[in-house]
C-alpha cells in the first residue's frame, strides 16, 4: 500500500518509524489494519497490511454545520467535530460570517490528523463553504437540525426527548443571526432551538458543546 510524502514524512520524521516496523493504519471503510512499514523516504513510502486488527467504527449519522470563524478557531472547530463523531462538517456563509472563503484541503487535513490522534477510523468529510441560504434551500426535511440560538441564554435543555434519526448541529457566526435567518430557521418543522447554558458561548465552544449534548443523549456515548 503506497504513502504519499506526507504520510512518509510523518511516519519517519514526526513518529520516527522505520522500515520493519509495526504500524496501525485505516482507510476510513475497513477498520483498523496493523500494517508492516516497508519503506519511507521523501517522495513517499510503502506499507505492507498484515491482518485487521478492529473493526470500521462510523460515528452516528450527525453532521455539523457552521459558520467560519478566524483560522485558528475554525481549524479547532473542525478537529473537535472529527474527535466528536460528527460525520460530515459543513462550513456556511451566513449573513454575520466574518469569513468568506475557507482553505477545504487544509481542513480535511486536520480531520484525518485528529481521527489518527483519537484511534478512530472514520474521517469526516469537510465540505465546501456555501451560503446557508442555498444550504437550507435544498435541505432534506428527515435531518432535523439542532440550532444552538444565543438568544435562549438560560439554563441548557435536556436533549433525551428528542427523537433519534438524521440530524445536524447548526453554529452561528461571531456576529450572531439575522433577522432574516432567524425568521426562516424559526418557520422550518424540523428546527429544534436549544440553550447551551447561561453564558453565550464562542462559536468554536458552542460547537463542542452542543455536539457534546447530542452524543450524550441520542448518540454514541450511551
Amino acid at each position: 500500500m503506497p504513502l504519499d510524502a506526507a504520510q512518509a514524512h510523518y511516519l519517519s520524521g514526526v513518529m520516527r518509524q522505520g522500515p520493519g516496523d509495526e504500524i496501525a493504519v485505516f482507510n476510513g471503510r475497513d477498520g483498523e489494519w496493523r500494517a508492516r512499514l516497508l519503506t519511507a523516504a521523501r517522495r513517499g513510502g510503502e506499507v505492507e497490511p498484515l491482518d485487521q486488527s478492529a473493526p470500521q467504527r462510523d460515528p452516528p449519522d450527525l453532521w455539523l454545520v457552521f459558520a467560519p470563524i478566524k483560522k485558528a478557531r475554525t481549524d479547532f472547530i473542525v478537529e473537535k467535530a472529527a474527535e466528536l463523531g460528527a460525520a460530515r462538517i459543513l462550513p456556511v456563509q451566513t449573513d454575520h460570517t466574518n469569513a468568506d472563503r475557507i482553505a477545504r484541503d487544509r481542513l480535511q487535513a486536520h480531520a484525518v490528523e485528529a481521527a489518527e490522534q483519537c484511534g478512530g477510523t472514520f474521517v469526516p468529510e469537510v465540505a465546501g463553504l456555501v451560503p446557508l441560504g442555498r444550504l437550507l434551500d435544498g435541505w432534506d426535511a428527515a435531518r432535523r437540525i439542532l440550532w444552538a440560538d444565543e438568544a435562549l441564554a438560560g439554563p441548557a435543555q435536556v436533549l433525551a426527548g428528542l427523537p433519534g434519526g438524521r440530524w445536524a448541529v447548526l453554529i452561528g457566526p461571531e456576529g450572531g443571526w439575522s433577522p432574516a435567518e432567524r425568521a426562516r430557521l424559526s418557520a422550518m418543522p424540523c428546527v429544534t432551538r436549544i440553550s447551551l447554558g447561561p453564558r453565550i458561548l464562542r462559536a468554536d465552544t458552542a460547537a463542542v458543546a452542543a455536539l457534546s449534548l447530542w452524543q450524550a443523549a441520542l448518540g454514541d456515548w450511551n
